[in-house]
């Protein structure tokens, strides 16, 4: 029986675990049950993927999507491990095989989807298998305090209770602890050993901005990726198709995701976002699917509902640990969108308290003044951490004004126009812009008509913007999207309050475009890197995978620094595990000795 070391490092090519890994790898051995939280990229399908290899029967593993129990599943048989999924892509026949496979003990692994869980004839295929372990990916799914609850999961609990003596692992990467306690008691662990290794992933760099032009600042953001795979989010479907032809006729390649896209296409988008460089514009449909590790960068259009989703979505970005960015535009608008969608919910009242606060939690984010990672961190685990120097309010530190005389001007204009009318409105009042509407209601007339002049349109959409946020003004969700007075609103307009807001800045730094990990690379090293590269996509298309199952852009970096002469020391660099040593052990050494070689210099010097 090989042990957990042998595996980790022949198959996986890892030579040590990381974090919690092997805690929870050895609590499964011993028979207990898991809730594993762990950031996205750290190494959660380890923990259940070892331990399967290592005990009698087969490893039932319950994914959420078909695509990503595919890519899982290649990728594991790539480096030699028995795996296989059911899901509908299967033919009779397929999945005949497939289920002999897992009752005659032929297998380590099987992936199946919640919705087949639940039906009876999976039930009774599973009497006919010994399982070694549950594992359910995307734990989070199972909870209602979670932030993309699915009733499908709600079944595990019944086949959780079917085999009571079988190591179970529940896994996600976000959970605060209200939606852990949720997770255990949902499924039935309830004396769960609880693995969490934190939720930092220092490798993302954060930025948010108010949205002003937002194509013109996503054009701004993107010049910086070229050559890049990256992320793109947007709230509903006509926006993602809209913004993906918009990035098409600008001269990006893109793609558009959502469910509105029939099944087949949808999974042909997704293999040729797997295989290039390409842009995914998508919707929250393209989620837990994502398992590319290059993507350099992930951009919200819109802000998402809280901060777990905003978590979890940026979290797609460099799973591989080298850097990558995060880049959200946010408003009013969408904020009165999630408000809306709270208020008209039929939701009992504590669940939209709940979700109240959440959204709360993530405006506070956008607004910060402070470092985003700290503000991030804190929301799900006490502190305290240090500043990152790694997000825009470290880079460039906000500059404060003190507002209190405008936000008066502010609160006075809300009070005197009825509580009705919205920003852009309320400024052109303040600002003094007379229009039609204005003068047939005579609020051109009204005392605060023009009395802040001294700042632009822009400066009153920031005052505006942070009143709502720091909770001294409301959108009225109930009505038509105008502002109104809280019960903080009085004290400042009476002047019993000093107020002190954020100067906005114009938007994020513009950074270098390349497609290599710039950080991470020497000057002299960048033309190696890109030799390397085009060896990795060479390769790919011989065996028609995604590039990344070759070996991530971290393997690839360790090569470049290892410089191994032969397959001996090849087995000592990050990600080469005795599979993929076998595969293209031979073809990556004679790209090293041929750069090494004088002839090379020479044709080097002579071009």
């Amino acid at each position: 029986m090989r042990t957990k070391y042998q595996i980790l490092k022949n198959i996986y090519g890892y030579t040590t675990f990381r974090g919690s890994q092997e805690s929870v790898i050895d609590h499964t051995l011993e028979g207990g049950n898991s809730l594993v939280v762990m950031p996205t990229g750290a190494g959660k399908s380890l923990c259940y993927q070892i331990p399967a290899q290592i005990l009698e029967g087969v490893g039932l593993v319950i994914s959420p999507l078909i695509a990503l129990m595919e890519d899982q599943v290649q990728a594991l048989r790539g480096v030699g491990v028995k795996a296989a999924f059911l899901n509908s892509t299967l033919s009779p026949e397929e999945e005949v095989a497939v289920q002999r496979d897992a009752s005659e003990r032929r297998l380590d692994l099987l992936f199946v989807a919640p919705e087949r869980l639940a039906t009876g004839s999976f039930q009774s295929f599973l009497e006919t298998c010994k399982l070694s372990l549950i594992a359910v990916d995307e734990a989070h799914c199972v909870s209602q305090w979670g932030h993309d609850f699915r009733p499908d999961y709600l079944s595990l609990k019944s086949v959780f209770e079917r085999y009571p003596t079988t190591p179970k692992l529940a896994l996600t990467a976000t959970a605060d602890e209200a939606t852990q306690w949720d997770i255990c008691e949902r499924l039935g662990i309830r004396q769960a050993r609880i693995f969490q290794d934190g939720y930092d992933r220092p490798n993302i760099h954060y930025s948010i901005v108010p949205r002003e032009n937002g194509r013109k600042q996503l054009m701004d953001f993107l010049q910086g990726h070229r050559e890049q795979s990256g992320i793109i989010y947007c709230s509903t479907r006509k926006k993602v198709d809209e913004l993906a032809d918009w990035l098409c006729r600008q001269g990006w390649e893109a793609l558009s995701y959502h469910a509105g896209v029939p099944f087949e296409e949808r999974r042909e988008r997704q293999t040729q976002f797997n295989l290039s460089n390409r842009i995914m514009v998508a919707t929250l449909a393209f989620g837990m699917g994502v398992d590319k590790p290059d993507v350099r960068f992930v951009v919200h259009m819109e802000m998402p509902a809280s901060v777990e989703a905003y978590y979890q979505e940026t979290g797609r970005a460099g799973r591989d640990g080298l850097r990558a960015e995060a880049f959200m535009l946010w408003g009013l608008g969408e904020l009165g969108l999630h408000s809306k969608r709270i208020r008209e919910s039929e939701l009992p009242d504590w669940v939209r308290r709940l979700k109240w606060q959440k959204l709360n939690s993530l405006v506070g984010l956008c607004e910060t003044l402070r470092c985003r990672r700290q503000v991030l961190l804190e929301y799900f685990e006490s502190g305290p951490f240090p500043v990152c120097l790694n997000c825009d309010t470290c880079e460039e530190k906000a500059e404060q004004w003190d507002a209190s005389e405008a936000a008066r001007k502010a609160l006075s204009a809300v009070f005197r126009t009825g509580q009705r009318f919205g920003v852009t409105y309320l400024s052109k009042l303040l600002r003094g812009v007379s229009t039609p509407r204005m003068e047939s209601l005579g609020h051109h007339n009204l005392p605060t008509f023009g009395v802040g002049r001294e700042l632009s349109k822009r400066e009153w959409a920031s005052v505006f913007r942070q009143l709502v946020a720091h909770g001294f003004l409301r959108l009225d969700v109930s009505g038509f999207g105008g502002l109104r007075f809280t019960q903080e609103s009085s004290p400042l307009l009476k002047g019993e309050v000093t107020l002190h807001l954020r100067r906005e800045r114009p938007g994020p730094k513009k950074r270098q475009s390349s497609s290599a990990p710039v950080e991470e690379l020497q000057k002299d090293e960048f033309e190696v890197w890109e030799i390397l590269r085009n060896e990795r996509l060479s390769l790919a298309r011989e065996h028609s995978v995604p590039a990344y199952m070759i070996c991530h852009d971290s393997t690839l970096l360790s090569l470049l620094r290892v410089w191994p002469e032969d397959k001996e020391e090849l087995a000592t660099v990050h990600g080469f595990g005795e599979a993929k040593i076998e595969k293209f052990g031979d073809r990556f050494l004679a790209v090293l000795r041929r750069i090494d070689h004088p002839d090379w210099a020479v044709q080097k010097s002579a071009s």
